[in-house]
């Protein structure tokens, strides 16, 4: 880029910068360092200088968004602090959602417990000793309700980490919205609904590809239509990272799934203007701390150009990558674990320098179970002290020009880039059977679930780095290096059986008090629509406004569909 075009760059940014002020969109803040020197929005080239490949870099708010959404940065507004939580009952997770938007959380972040990632009631036989345990039990809409008793779902974005079972979930949300006299149009916040992912990854899924892609379509037709606030796909690259795999395969996999996704939304004749701002994405903030900025700055640029210029998107939101960040669990470690506070600092700080619009930070007990009241307390506060005390919020995109994070940044790009080239190549390969017909990314996606590409790269990466480990050429605290430790047994949160009894005894009296010929009547026209072609959300509702149970839902469902069995690799 030339001087001129460089100028010409800054001038642009200062006209939008100077819109947001006068809107009033810019926080009142003291802007200056703690010396109290004043700080300017953002740093760029001198006047007159040259720098090579400046395009590359940009200004902040303008495609390629290497330097972020907006030109304003954190000086608009800051990032949001969710908390993930969840556990036992909807009652006993509904107080902790009260106590963190009390302690200052911005939004909210659902767990759910294994058998309601599995789509299975809580008093399914196989639903044993899990109730409860790793996020909050959701049967119905009845114990959605309950979860957000006294919580304004107008008021609070709401997150939401599932990705199977994600459809009749959010249904169950949806209903309780409406229970409480909310406007559907203005929801706001997240559901994780990456299949993807599953299949790629975490290993959570009911049926086979093609009918969860129908189903995730259904979702992403009806959002646009009547929840236009609520971002239905969240393509979460978080669970890719944590399984083991590479910074460059974490972004490459991460992002090809939303090329799939945009794919299934084209095939449905959605507007790619309307429906690619509700795509978001879910990353994972590592230890390696410039490589994790460089990877953020990598991703919002490689989705900009991939969606200008392959998907057609002209608008800026539709080119814009929006994304919610979470430090890396597998960083964290059950040898002093006090320990982990400090490593879940550095990465929420990775989080921030790479522009994240959400956050959440882990708390040091999670390697041993779910967060004691303390521990939770101390993650959100770690977010605080860097948005109140350490002034990175007062620049926008402060590492911007680095020699070092630019370089990286351009090394992950074209790993990732080299990536893409190798699904693509998998997609000309013989066409998986039943391949739903969207796409090359789409098809190149479906072929590596298929012959296991993905799980095997990830399993590779992850082998490689855990030998580098017992080789001690890389160093984690307390496991391999400075292991002499005196600490206290850390206070451990555990879920009472009491829980899984309770809560099956409040599912029965529900099924008790329903009316069942109702339920059978509204699960046996979803099923009816699930044979054809329609939309399955409205049918799904009122299924779920019966009061029909998660497992109903998704056992009607898998009768009709039958269940995925992952192919055997060695």
């Amino acid at each position: 880029m030339t001087d001129t075009g460089q100028q010409d760059g800054r001038q642009r940014w200062r006209e939008r910068y100077e819109a947001a002020e006068r809107a009033g969109k810019i926080r009142d803040a003291d802007f200056t360092t703690l010396s109290g020197v004043e700080v300017e929005p953002v740093y760029g080239p001198r006047e007159g200088e040259t720098v090579p490949g400046f395009d590359r870099i940009g200004w902040p708010g303008e495609f390629p968004f290497t330097r972020g959404l907006h030109a304003s940065g954190y000086r608009g507004r800051v990032w949001t602090a969710r908390q993930f939580a969840g556990f036992g009952n909807a009652t006993q997770t509904n107080k902790r959602f009260r106590d963190i938007l009390a302690g200052g959380g911005g939004g909210l972040s659902v767990a759910f417990d294994m058998p309601t990632l599995m789509g299975r009631d809580s008093d399914d036989p196989r639903s044993r000793g899990e109730v409860g345990h790793c996020g909050v039990a959701i049967d119905s809409a009845a114990d959605m309700d309950v979860l957000f008793r006294d919580i304004s779902l107008e008021r609070v974005t709401t997150s939401m980490t599932i990705s199977g079972p994600a459809v009749p979930v959010f249904c169950m949300y949806l209903v309780a919205a409406e229970r409480q006299g909310a406007q559907l149009s203005k929801l706001d916040g997240t559901l994780q609904t990456d299949i993807y992912k599953e299949y790629i990854a975490q290993k959570e899924w009911l049926f086979a590809p093609e009918p969860h892609l129908r189903l995730i379509g259904d979702l992403m037709s009806y959002c646009v239509a009547e929840v236009p606030r609520y971002k239905p796909l969240s393509v979460s690259g978080y669970h890719i990272r944590e399984a083991g795999s590479t910074a460059a395969q974490e972004l490459a996999f991460t992002l090809a799934d939303g090329f799939g996704y945009v794919e299934l939304g084209l095939s449905r004749g959605l507007d790619i203007e309307q429906f690619a701002p509700g795509l978001s994405f879910f990353f994972d903030a590592h230890i390696d701390f410039f490589e994790e900025i460089a990877k953020f700055r990598a991703a919002r640029r490689i989705w900009a150009r991939w969606l200008r210029d392959v998907y057609g998107a002209r608008s800026v939101k539709a080119q814009q990558l929006r994304f919610h960040t979470q430090t890396a669990g597998v960083s964290l470690t059950a040898q002093q674990p006090d320990n982990n506070i400090v490593r879940t600092a550095i990465e929420a700080l990775s989080a921030v320098l790479g522009g994240t619009q959400s956050l959440h930070t882990n708390a040091l007990d999670e390697v041993l179970g779910l967060p004691t009241d303390r521990a939770a307390q101390i993650a959100l506060r770690t977010q605080h002290v860097i948005a109140e005390e350490t002034g990175v919020t007062n620049v926008v995109d402060p590492l911007g020009g680095s020699w070092y994070v630019e370089a990286l940044t351009d090394k992950i790009e074209a790993d990732a880039e080299a990536i893409f080239d190798r699904i693509k190549d998998l997609a000309r390969l013989e066409v998986p059977s039943g391949e739903y017909p969207i796409g090359e990314m789409t098809s190149g996606i479906l072929r590596g679930i298929q012959d296991g590409w993905f799980t095997g790269e990830i399993a590779d990466a992850a082998f490689a780095y855990q030998r580098t480990l017992e080789k001690g050429d890389k160093k984690q605290v307390g496991v391999n290096v400075h292991t002499a430790t005196d600490a206290e047994e850390l206070e451990i949160l555990r879920i009472s059986h009491q829980v899984e009894l309770d809560q099956n005894e409040t599912l029965a009296k529900r099924r008790a008090n329903r009316d069942d010929a109702e339920v059978r009547r509204r699960l046996a026209a979803m099923v009816e629509v699930a044979r054809g072609e329609g939309n399955l959300m409205e049918p799904m509702l009122h299924a779920v406004r019966a009061e029909a149970t998660l497992g109903e839902i998704c056992g009607a469902l898998k009768e009709e569909w039958g269940e995925y069995r992952e192919p055997a690799r060695f």
